[in-house]
């Protein structure tokens, strides 16, 4: 999990790198410097604005390690604490880049996208100082209070078009249904006079005769009626 760069007072960082195991060193001359070649875990937070300028915290978990060939140029050019250098400064910059070419809204629907791009684009700026990122991935995501009080109104705005449309289509419904009862009666009643008309008067007796059996069967169950024919001579007894 370790590597030695030996610095030499006389002629600076020699390129060999030491690995684990039995060592010897010239006292006063050379000085052995340890690097941790294992990954080692790293959350970077940053606050930058989206193409549509609104604010948005972003965190990413780095997964990073010292390219172990490359340890005397790292040394030569950042020093041991490498990573306290360099990944803060360089994860801002790439985030901030990125983030700019996107608005809110693009940012929560193709997260998976912009995610892949901080990665790709971050291990390529942390390989030109010889560092390599295992993995990076966006752990933390959130908006200002001014966006989600946006998104929040947008929601409201969306259910009441919704709202308005289903009432629309109701009533649309409604008058649909209106107009087919209407012509329907209208073709029921076209049907009875185009019957009417096709039996002329016959029909229109035989409704007579058989209005005139049920006033007949009416009047014969009541009591209190005497039933004259036409142009008989009755006498009644009012004695």
């Amino acid at each position: 999990g370790q590597r030695a760069v030996v610095f030499n007072r006389f002629t600076g960082v020699e390129e060999q790198v030491r690995g684990e195991g039995l060592h010897f060193k010239i006292p006063w001359v050379q000085r052995p410097v340890l690097f941790d070649v294992r990954v080692r875990p790293r959350v970077v937070s940053s606050m930058t604005g989206t193409k549509d300028l609104q604010m948005v915290n972003l965190s990413l978990r780095v997964l990073s390690r010292p390219d172990r060939d490359n340890l005397p140029q790292i040394y030569q050019r950042l020093g041991s604490d490498w990573d306290e250098r360099v990944l803060p400064s360089i994860t801002n910059e790439v985030l901030k880049s990125i983030v700019a070419q996107y608005n809110a809204e693009q940012l929560l629907t193709q997260r998976e996208m912009v995610s892949k791009q901080i990665r790709e684009t971050l291990t390529e700026r942390a390989r030109s100082f010889n560092i390599e990122l295992d993995d990076v991935s966006m752990t933390h995501l959130t908006f200002g209070r001014e966006f989600a009080s946006a998104i929040e109104a947008k929601q409201v705005a969306q259910q009441d078009a919704e709202r308005s449309k289903y009432i629309v289509m109701v009533a649309e419904q409604e008058k649909n249904a209106a107009v087919i009862r209407a012509e329907g009666e209208s073709g029921a009643a076209k049907v009875i006079s185009d019957s009417l008309a096709d039996a002329g008067d016959g029909l229109i007796q035989l409704r007579r005769i058989e209005a005139a059996k049920d006033i007949a069967s009416t009047l014969s169950r009541s009591r209190n009626v005497t039933y004259l024919p036409e142009g008989g001579n009755f006498l009644l007894n009012t004695q």
